[in-house]
């Protein structure tokens, strides 16, 4: 728990709580990628990739948000702020990310730039964020060429590989932001040439305004004109004045002499569908007509419109120099205090802040290329934060002003089509700036922890807007990721609650009571959707881990077959726990929640006992040839068929263990008798429940495995011919090279793939056969610490399994984060030159070059065998998990806080 009043910035978000709070207004809200997601499609086949392409994206005119380069806006997305460049070779001026689309790459979508997060505070009250921008014509076509190419065997063509930016010919574009107050930001970009010879670049920021008005359900259209004298009475600036009606009055200087563009926000449907006309004669484009073409005409000669970019043009940047230019937005009109000593002041105050404010978020005892990670980790979550707008009833309907929207996207069974009460319009966590520029519900609970060290309002915030009206669904499901709300991700909320809560301090029960009572639907929802009718087990489905059985989880099997997964039982015993400790907690304050402690004690008896036979129809998932835990498909005549793959869903059961309060007996008298009750009359049900006495102290411990089969287990786990990794614990073991089944006359067969996906499954973007996953490590590391405390020194097992090391299982769980942290810690190179992080591994982030050393970037998994980043390059979502390793671990149960009136 920080103090409130320890930093300037911890003052700041004292004062700012809330979404709305006034720090809050302004912040990097701005989508990375907003082309190419579902809430922008309106095609009648749903291929939002297909329908709204990068090649469309700097002239058609977007539904619900806005994206750009470095950005930031409001809230509410109304104003955006941003940076364009053109290298003066470039055939269309750089303002948004570009990468393949799902069907251009050949594992799936993938951003082709390279770009980093550098610093930021909670407030936003400092940002700093940086893209490599290459020099010469950017090959667009070239990295399409190559990757289409290539199949899955191959390993993606990155900008990189195309020499483009050999011998750093390149610039560094540094985007900074200070707030000198909630409203009033000062901005510089800087653009440093680190190549060997001068070279040109046109800088311009842009100023617009979504586009509210073009769809007919928003009349707030706004203008942005130019500012003139006598209004404009400082010189050595341009300006321009915003008007809205929801934010007011702004001003954006820019020092200098830049020229001023002007357009609108608008579809350039002329050229884009072969329409007659557009809306406005100086549509989204103008101003790259203007700038890449030399179209004076483009631009309206008027100084007014929804769109406006001060154009600054440097024809040489000498090698090793850079060029800075400043901008100012405000409610205040610029003056000759805009860009003064003030604005300078501003910069070094927020800096300075910001590494006052991490110096006390960041353990002393975290040092180094450790301390350097964290803040980056950390960065790269805040950063992340962006507008996501989305009315599904709204979506589904069209927009029948401009695009209409065809009747089969409505039928039912479409996407999302069950979904029409979901409508957002918050600022939320998403997991990858491009490439998962939308929530996902599990992603976003392990996004909560780390962010809950800096930001615990924002945190807690977060994990209660999945529960809101808006976004549960009316039966309780909470909503998976925007390609289809009715997936089921696995139940973690509620741990990730109780971990914000510890986190902050064991201080705000209103957000466990907020959390809890809005759970109580969501697992009623598991229960009565996903349960079986009698055999204590649960059919989840997806479950969040893409690829890892041998078909496709999500999609429907045939009638009278259903897949009892050892996952899906898993998870529901753990949300039982969670749930109980919750109710646990929140009863030692209020005793009426006793009754919700008792129903979730005695549902995870439930499961847990059928969990010892752990399946239907005389066949458990539980195979004690193999120790090991496998799915049953169960056939229409009642026989059924383990899938014989080990694989991450068989580890889960681990994660079916928490501790019983030592304060039970004194704090919850009636979840106590009602205990004792059940030892008396039922102790089959309460085998679950282990007991130890050490020093005279009762030890309690919940568990789903019992001792012998959580050996047996862990020796698989612990086993780096299976399951153990350099770098962690991989989802599919090792010894599965190539496992067949036969399934009612259809051959199945999966393999260990230690890299990238070779299947088609899900996009071909996502491989959970094989590599590390940082948060179902975490949550195992996390378990078997709970384990370690009940068992203590007695419990030891050999890593690596056959070994003569034994360890605890709390030290178990260090071999499990201390290989998640190691990834990030630079070792020596293969070739004696230099360091690189495991994660880097070859590719030109684990090059030598200093340039690329400073920057770790943040994979969304890891190779099985080499611990090479994939899939995602800025998943600082749930990989940002790294941050909270550093931190030292929090007490196991809360404060002892005294009584009134006792001493």
């Amino acid at each position: 728990m920080q103090n409130t009043e320890t930093t300037a910035e911890h003052r700041r978000l004292a004062e700012s709580p809330g979404p709305d709070g006034p720090w809050r207004l302004w912040g990097p809200y701005l989508a990375g990628r907003q082309w190419g997601t579902v809430r922008e499609d309106y095609s009648i086949d749903g291929d939002a990739w297909g329908s709204f392409g990068f090649d469309q994206a700097h002239r058609r005119a977007y539904r619900w948000g806005e994206d750009g380069l470095g950005g930031i806006c409001d809230r509410y997305g109304f104003l955006n702020l941003a940076v364009g460049l053109w290298n003066r070779n470039d055939p269309i001026l750089k303002e948004r990310l570009f990468g393949l689309t799902n069907s251009q790459g050949n594992h799936g979508e993938d951003v082709k730039e390279y770009w980093w997060p550098v610093d930021g505070t909670p407030t936003h009250s400092w940002m700093h964020w940086m893209y490599r921008y290459p020099q010469a014509e950017y090959p667009y076509q070239q990295l399409r060429d190559a990757n289409a190419a290539r199949d899955r065997s191959r390993r993606e063509y990155e900008l990189a590989d195309t020499g483009i930016l050999a011998d750093n010919r390149f610039f560094d574009v540094h985007v900074r932001y200070a707030k000198a107050a909630p409203d009033d930001i000062c901005m510089e970009i800087e653009a440093v040439n680190h190549g060997p010879s001068a070279a040109p670049l046109d800088l311009l920021p842009q100023v617009w305004l979504r586009n509210t008005w073009a769809w007919g359900h928003d009349d707030r259209r706004g203008e942005i004109t130019r500012l003139t004298a006598p209004a404009l009475s400082a010189g050595g600036l341009e300006a321009v004045r915003v008007t809205h009606e929801w934010l007011g009055e702004y001003h954006v200087a820019a020092e200098g002499a830049p020229e001023v563009l002007f357009c609108d926000n608008e579809t350039d449907a002329v050229e884009l569908f072969g329409n007659a006309e557009n809306a406005s004669a100086y549509p989204k484009d103008a101003i790259n007509k203007r700038v890449v073409h030399g179209d004076e005409a483009a631009v309206n000669p008027e100084g007014r419109g929804t769109k406006a970019a001060f154009w600054y043009r440097f024809g040489s940047v000498p090698a090793g120099e850079s060029v800075v230019v400043r901008l100012r937005l405000s409610h205040q009109a610029p003056s000759l205090d805009t860009f003064g000593p003030g604005f300078d002041a501003v910069f070094a105050d927020r800096r300075a802040e910001a590494d006052e404010f991490y110096d006390t978020v960041i353990h002393a005892e975290v040092t180094g290329d450790d301390r350097h990670v964290a803040r980056r980790a950390y960065a790269g979550m805040l950063w992340n934060k962006q507008l996501y707008r989305y009315g599904v009833e709204t979506w589904l309907e069209g927009d029948s002003a401009v695009d209409p929207s065809p009747p089969q996207r409505a039928d039912p069974g479409r996407r999302n089509t069950g979904w029409k009460h979901l409508s957002l319009a918050d600022v939320i966590s998403m997991p990858d700036e491009w490439e998962y520029p939308w929530f996902a519900a599990w992603d976003l609970a392990f996004h909560c922890i780390p962010l809950a060290h800096v930001d615990p309002a924002f945190a807690k915030e977060q994990l209660v807007l999945m529960c809101r009206e808006w976004a549960m669904h009316p039966n309780g499901q909470l909503p998976a990721y925007e390609w289809e709300f009715g997936d089921v991700n696995p139940p973690v909320h509620a741990w990730a609650a109780w971990h914000v809560y510890r986190i902050d301090g064991y201080r705000d029960r209103d957000f466990l009571v907020r959390v809890f009572t809005k759970l109580l639907l969501n697992f009623s929802w598991w229960v009565n959707s996903k349960g079986s009718d009698d055999a204590g087990v649960f059919e989840g489905g997806f479950l969040g881990m893409d690829n890892i059985g041998f078909f496709n989880r999500s999609a429907p099997l045939p009638p009278g077959y259903r897949l009892e997964q050892s996952d899906a039982t898993s998870w529901m015993a753990f949300y039982c726990q969670q749930m109980f400790k919750i109710a646990l907690e929140l009863s030692r304050h209020d005793p009426a929640w006793q009754d919700c402690a008792t129903k979730f004690l005695e549902h995870f008896l439930q499961i847990s006992r059928a969990t010892y036979n752990f399946g239907s129809h005389s066949l458990s998932l539980w195979d004690e040839e193999d120790g090991f835990f496998y799915d049953v498909l169960v056939r229409p005549d009642g026989t059924a068929q383990p899938m014989r793959v080990r694989s991450m869903v068989g580890l889960l059961p681990v994660l079916g263990a928490t501790d019983v309060p030592t304060w039970i007996g004194e704090k919850c008298p009636d979840v106590t008798a009602r205990l004792n009750w059940l030892r008396r009359h039922r102790p089959e049900l309460v085998e679950p429940l282990l007991s130890s006495s050490e020093d005279g102290e009762h030890r309690m411990l919940l568990s789903l495995v019992d001792p012998d089969r959580l050996r047996r287990v862990l020796e698989r786990m612990f086993d780096p011919a299976e399951f153990l990794a350099p770098f962690g614990i991989r989802s599919l073991s090792k010894a599965e090279q190539q496992v067949t089944e036969d399934v009612d006359g259809n051959t199945v067969s999966i393999a260990y793939e230690p890299g990238e996906s070779t299947t088609g499954m899900y996009g071909g973007n996502s491989n959970w056969r094989g590599p590390v996953w940082f948060p179902v490590n975490v949550l195992l590391a996390d378990k078997l610490r709970t384990y370690g405390r009940h068992f203590g020194d007695d419990f030891t097992i050999a890593i690596p399994t056959g070994s003569d090391n034994l360890c605890t299982l709390d030290e178990a769980a260090d071999v499990i984060d201390g290989g998640l942290v190691a990834l990030f810690r630079p070792v020596s190179r293969p070739d004696g030159i230099g360091v690189r992080r495991p994660a880097d591994a070859e590719r030109i982030e684990g090059s030598d070059n200093p340039l690329w050393a400073e920057h770790p970037t943040f994979y969304e998994y890891f190779d099985g065998d080499t611990g090479e980043g994939l899939g995602a390059t800025h998943q600082t979502g749930w990989t940002g998990l790294v941050a909270h390793l550093h931190n030292p671990r929090l007490p196991l149960e809360p404060p002892v806080v005294a009584e009134p009136g006792t001493a």
